[in-house]
């Protein structure tokens, strides 16, 4: 059942002229879906980089190459994920699959003890990530319209991002209340991806990506995620992604400069998804009205200034504020607008594996990015570092944007 006509999956759509279109009902399930999953995994993240080096005193390049693995470890099914996706025609139990796997590393972290265990489940769990999340995006992209993929994909983002804020201050108020908490932590993060992926399997529908009778589909070919629009997408991806350090970096480098006390690190990831949640629905709609590619390309400028004013040797409230403000318009402006890109640019028949492709390649050069800045940190020190990066990143920026930005103009024969 649909909102408006215009919420039908392609094939039945055709929006009539003067009616508003609405958000589909399975984005706002997978919306709440995501909320609960984020509590889950974002409670556990918030602790995660003081916890390695202050209670563990793991370094900062071992911390780096956890972070990066954090970051890419999803890449290794990403496309496996779509391709099944795109080729069984259940998106929802490949998604599932990836969810359930996710929930179970929360029972992992129980028992993990060293950075062996803690790495291995980390791993797991991002992997779970992986299978996830091209599947869900394919889902959401089939029951909207070309026009309104950045609202959708804003929507669903939002819903996660409530999640995302929820799970660190979640996280604060239990190590406040129980000194060392860690295990409370982890039992109560159990619970809430339990109960995601409870809501997951009962309430949300099996949308398939291309509608109709299994014989009528058309066939899946991979030369068709080879088309050189798409491909375009995934170089100006990964070469902005590969000067995109972890966030977990940019705190402890706040933490450094000082200005705030260690018992409220968990707080910073709840300022950051605060600002993405304002930032989140006005930068969607931007991309739909101005270019989806150019709100994705000149959003990393956002984090060019959150790695200045990080790097800044000042203190005082304010000078953290603005960086998690503007850390937040940074994955507004990019997150579920690089789906949105891929969705469009990837043909229907194989929508799935043309979003993992983008996710993958994004994931796999931000693990390079994490573990390759953990030795410059280690190098140069912090600050120095964080202004390395942000000199390079604003030069790819640039560039890229005079390159990659005619990715908005429509193709002929394609929406």
């Amino acid at each position: 059942m649909y909102i408006s006509i215009g919420d039908r999956p392609p094939g039945a759509r055709g929006a009539a002229p003067g009616r508003r279109v609405k958000v589909a009902p399975v984005v706002v399930s997978l919306g709440l879906v995501s909320l609960l999953t984020d509590i889950s995994s974002e409670s556990v993240a918030a602790i995660l980089p003081l916890y390695l080096t202050t209670v563990l005193g793991l370094s900062p390049v071992a911390y780096g190459f956890l972070d990066g693995l954090y970051q890419g470890a999803s890449a290794l099914v990403r496309i496996a994920s779509g391709w099944a996706a795109d080729r069984g025609g259940h998106p929802k139990w490949v998604a599932f699959l990836g969810y359930g796997l996710s929930a179970v590393t929360k029972l992992g972290l129980l028992v993990a003890s060293g950075f062996a265990a803690v790495t291995a489940v980390v791993a797991v769990d991002r992997v779970g990530k992986g299978i996830r999340t091209a599947p869900r995006d394919a889902m959401i992209a089939a029951s909207t319209p070309p026009s309104h993929l950045g609202r959708a994909f804003a929507v669903h983002r939002t819903l996660d991002t409530v999640g995302a804020v929820l799970g660190p201050f979640i996280a604060f108020a239990i190590l406040w209340a129980v000194p060392d908490g860690y295990t409370t932590v982890m039992i109560v993060s159990f619970a809430f991806a339990l109960v995601g992926l409870a809501l997951l399997g009962l309430l949300v529908p099996d949308e398939r990506l291309q509608p109709g009778p299994a014989a009528e589909r058309a066939p899946f070919r991979w030369r068709e995620v080879c088309d050189p629009r798409l491909t375009k997408l995934l170089l100006a991806a990964g070469g902005l992604g590969l000067l995109t350090v972890g966030d977990g970096f940019i705190y402890l480098a706040l933490l450094d400069r000082g200005g705030f006390a260690a018992t409220w690190f968990a707080l910073l990831y709840v300022g950051t998804n605060l600002a993405y949640l304002a930032f989140a629905v006005p930068l969607g709609r931007l991309a739909d009205r101005v270019g989806r590619a150019r709100v994705l390309i000149a959003g990393h400028g956002a984090l060019v200034l959150t790695y200045a004013c990080a790097a800044l040797p000042l203190g005082g409230v304010v000078v953290v504020i603005v960086p998690l403000l503007l850390l937040g318009a940074f994955y507004a402006a990019t997150d579920g607008v690089l789906a949105a890109v891929a969705g469009r640019l990837a043909a229907p028949e194989v929508r799935a594996s043309g979003i993992a492709c983008a996710q993958t390649v994004v994931a796999v050069v931000r693990l390079v990015a994490s573990t390759g800045f953990g030795v410059l940190w280690f190098t140069i020190g912090p600050q120095r570092a964080l202004l390395t990066v942000a000199a390079l990143l604003l030069v790819v920026v640039v560039a890229t944007y005079a390159w990659a930005k005619d990715l908005d103009e429509p193709e002929p024969g394609r929406a």
